[in-house]
């Protein structure tokens, strides 16, 4: 070991503190940067794997090969696993809407297929011999076709020709260019439902139907899935291997590996993830650059020395660098362990979560990667050597006499530190004392200052996102009353109101009902309309009625009694054929202010009216079929209906009837149009509810459209996301205002030091105890609310701005609230770190011997 790694050693062992809380500072930079590189692995190792379960763990796949084909990959080297199914043929698809997927393909699935290749069914089971088939969910939802379970299909099978040539699913359809050729006739029952496998791309000419395998038949055209040893080189093999056979990726499963032509999501993986590190590389190097550059501030007398019996600059440079390799030997392996510890401690809170999101099936547990480590300590290290090279290099580069005498480390003109007399007045000579220091070191003031500007700031702004997440949170419980929704538009009511008996016996049900909503007109007189509906409209119609669109929301009777019965009003005025009906008509909230219907203002005049409603057609009244009702506005709200698949033009009222389902025939005609009508069910398990109600579904043969809500399930995953983005918005904050606070600790408490010989000279012209911590203190003051004044507008706009980006990505319903209560603990804290720093040092130098702090040339 040469001298000046000696004297490097030496200077760490002197200034213990501050090489203590650097050490610190490098422990968590390091930590953060491992926990984000390792989870990041870790979350993309769990995504990679549930889209392994879901969609089977093959890697490429050869659509349109042989038996030779099949042998030779299956003793390939490089190949792990393979799995095949037999290309049976194609047939017409009968009243297909998609003119490019007129066909039907039929795959024979072997047993490993049926193991290798996921089939996530909807609906029945998995065929259990060559008679029976499976079918592509997008059959119905792509090609308007309803192949229900047990349905039977008369299918000529053969395959598709152009010329010669004999085309496969990777061959897009081309109308005219091709031509079917029958070779067989097949009859399949249908026995379940099914998603769309994942090999089958939407450019494919066909469906997918999936049946088992026939030892009988003699194809010799094979699908062939392949899972590789090495995914990394997946392009390569499948460059080298393919020849003339066309070829398809699983781009759900290599997508996570990073391997997948998905330049969006390649580019969105590692920006997000450079951005994340730049961050906490920042805030690193600003701790470790000023603990660096505060020491070498200490040292400049030393450096002279040195400098004067012959040291060169590359010499002082090394030495410093040595620190900075010295701090990072201990730094980095006590970072990477508190990383991954800390990532573990936070995966195990938020694991149930992602599952309850994502892959239920598949744990979230944490991946340590040796590359990631490495890459960790590797950019850690290069945090803290730019940290010391930079003020190194400037150390080096100054004159030795300035070094020795230390004139440079403050150059003032006498005007720059004056101050006016109101301050005089206000402040008093100690006051004064510290406003002149803060102008005679600017550069350490400034630094002190952006360190806590930098803390406030992100604090505060990561408080207020997580503000908005939870009222996004809080306005999503609010979404609905039900558990479980079944949404449709054509179906009958007889098979509707059938289906609702068999759903209701659902396990786990315990309230329902069934609605329908519907359009109408009402024609009403403009005086009969509230001022506040003229002035939201900015216009007042001369007309004498005035048509507005309106709905009747059609309640089964049940819940129906219960409104009108929680409403205080007589029963027998509101039943039978000639019963009045209730109404809700409010101007919307624009403000979102209100909290109740009753905060809101009205829309009509009059509680009570006689109107006459018409059905709506293409958005007109239909004045020939008008009838005249009785309606009573309440003060409620009314029940949530169903999702509305159509949307709607926002209207800056809401008009809402609400009758009994009894009434339905009578108002209902030809012309009107049905928004939506459906089931609501409320459910103990909505999970296992939803499951049994699939099946149930299944088993009626249902052929309308409809869709089955598991809205409990849907608000339950918002919930989760927003927990599991506070959780790691949280930890995040933690660490880099940890970083931070070690930053201001260090470079306050040094600058301390540094000024020793000048607080001892307050003292030895004497200057009290009291007087002097009353100066410390003003210092302490000065420091919070000039880092307060700039750190907290700062933290307005960028809260402000992080509510806009909500607000642009879909979260519309959200108030912009700046988070108050972490804007006080920021105020309080900020002055708290100051404040016990600065005492922390002065109690350090009142211990000194005043006439040798005098006396110290700080060698």
């Amino acid at each position: 070991m040469n001298i000046f790694n000696k004297v490097a050693l030496q200077g760490l062992k002197k200034s213990r503190t501050r090489t203590l809380v650097t050490i610190i500072g490098v422990v968590l930079s390091t930590a953060l940067i491992t926990a984000v590189a390792t989870f990041g692995i870790s979350l993309l190792n769990y995504m990679a794997n549930g889209a392994a379960q879901k969609y089977g763990d093959w890697h490429v796949g050869f659509l349109n090969v042989d038996s030779s084909f099949v042998q030779e990959q299956a003793h390939n080297k490089e190949v792990a696993d393979t799995a095949t199914f037999e290309n049976i043929g194609y047939a017409k698809l009968e009243g297909g809407k998609n003119p490019d997927k007129p066909y039907l393909f039929i795959a024979g699935f072997s047993e490993e297929a049926f193991r290798t290749l996921p089939i996530n069914l909807i609906s029945g089971r998995l065929p259990e011999n060559s008679s029976e088939i499976l079918v592509s969910g997008s059959v119905a939802v792509n090609g308007d076709v309803k192949l229900a379970v047990g349905y039977t299909l008369s299918l000529a099978v053969g395959s598709r020709m152009n010329g010669n040539e004999k085309l496969g699913q990777n061959d897009p359809y081309t109308s005219g260019g091709e031509t079917l050729v029958p070779q067989d006739e097949r009859t399949y029952t249908v026995v379940g439902i099914c998603q769309r496998p994942s090999f089958e791309e939407s450019f494919t000419p066909g469906y997918t139907l999936i049946t088992k395998a026939d030892v009988g038949d003699k194809t010799d055209s094979f699908s062939l899935f392949v899972t590789l040893k090495n995914p990394h080189g997946v392009h390569a093999y499948a460059n080298s291997t393919a020849g003339n056979h066309s070829y398809v990726f699983n781009n759900n499963v290599l997508r996570f590996m990073g391997l997948s032509q998905d330049n969006l999501f390649n580019m969105l993986l590692y920006s997000v993830g450079g951005i994340v590190v730049t961050i906490i590389m920042i805030g690193s190097i600003f701790l470790i650059y000023n603990a660096f550059n505060i020491s070498l501030n200490e040292r400049t007398h030393q450096f002279g020395i040195l400098s004067s019996v012959g040291a060169t600059a590359k010499q002082l440079r090394n030495l410093v660098l040595f620190e900075g390799l010295c701090i990072g030997a201990v730094g980095i392996p006590i970072g990477v362990i508190v990383g991954i510890i800390g990532l573990w401690l936070v995966i195990s809170v938020v694991a149930r979560n992602f599952g309850d999101i994502l892959y239920s099936s598949v744990p979230l547990t944490v991946t340590v990667s040796t590359p990631a480590i490495v890459g960790a300590a590797v950019v850690s290290m290069v945090t803290i050597l730019i940290s010391a090279y930079i003020p190194a290099k400037k150390a080096a580069s100054t004159p030795v006499m300035e070094c020795i005498r230390q004139t440079n480390e403050v150059k003032v003109e006498s005007k720059a530190v004056k101050t006016s007399k109101l301050a005089q007045r206000l402040y008093g000579l100690e006051g004064t004392l510290a406003q002149k220091n803060f102008k005679r070191n600017k550069k350490r003031y400034r630094s002190i200052v952006l360190s806590l500007v930098l803390s406030v700031v992100l604090f505060i702004s990561t408080s207020s996102f997580v503000t908005d997440l939870k009222q996004a949170s809080d306005r999503a419980t609010v979404f609905t009353t039900y558990d479980i929704g079944f949404a449709t538009q054509d179906m009958d009511d007889s098979e509707m109101l059938r289906l609702y008996e068999k759903l209701n016996t659902a396990g786990g049900v315990y309230e329902s009902s069934y609605q329908a909503l519907m359009k109408y007109s009402c024609a009403a007189k403009a005086s009969d309309l509230s001022d506040d509906y003229w002035e939201y409209t900015r216009s007042h119609s001369p007309d004498e009625t005035v048509n507005l669109p309106m709905e009747i929301q059609f309640l089964d009777d049940s819940t129906y009694l219960k409104i009108i019965e929680g409403l205080g009003l007589p029963a027998e005025k509101y039943s039978g054929q000639n019963a009045k009906m209730i109404a809700v008509a409010k101007m919307q909230d624009h403000n979102n202010q209100a909290e109740k219907v009753d905060q809101l203002k009205d829309v009509f005049t009059s509680s009570s009216m006689n109107f006459t409603i018409a059905p709506e057609t293409n958005g007109e009244p239909n004045t020939e079929q008008g009838q005249n009702v009785a309606i009573t506005f309440v003060e409620t709200v009314p029940p949530d209906t169903p999702p509305i698949m159509e949307k709607s033009e926002p209207k800056p009222y809401i008009f809402r009837v609400m009758a009994p389902y009894s009434l339905k025939e009578k108002l209902e005609t030809s012309d009107t149009h049905v928004d939506i009508k459906g089931l609501t069910f409320r459910s103990k398990n909505s999970t296992q509810s939803v499951a049994e109600m699939e099946t149930m579904i299944q088993g009626e043969g249902i052929t309308a459209n409809y869709n089955l809500y598991n809205v409990r399930k849907i608000l339950d995953e918002n919930r989760n996301m927003i927990f599991i983005a506070n959780v790691f918005a949280y930890t995040f904050i933690i660490m880099i205002s940890l970083i931070a606070v070690a930053n201001v600790f260090n470079t306050i408490s040094t600058n301390i030091k540094l000024r020793r010989r000048e607080l001892a000279m307050l003292r030895s012209v004497g200057m009290s105890d009291h007087d002097f911590n009353k100066m410390m203190r003003f210092e302490c003051a000065f420091y919070g609310m000039r880092a307060l004044l700039i750190g907290l507008p700062i933290a307005a706009i960028s809260s402000w701005l992080i509510y806009k980006g909500m607000v642009i990505g879909g979260a519309d319903a959200i108030d912009f609230v700046l988070p108050w209560a972490n804007i006080r603990i920021s105020v309080f804290s900020v002055l708290l770190v100051i404040f016990v720093t600065m005492m922390y040092a002065v109690s350090k130098i009142k211990k000194e011997n005043i006439i040798d702090a005098l006396r110290d040339d700080m060698a």
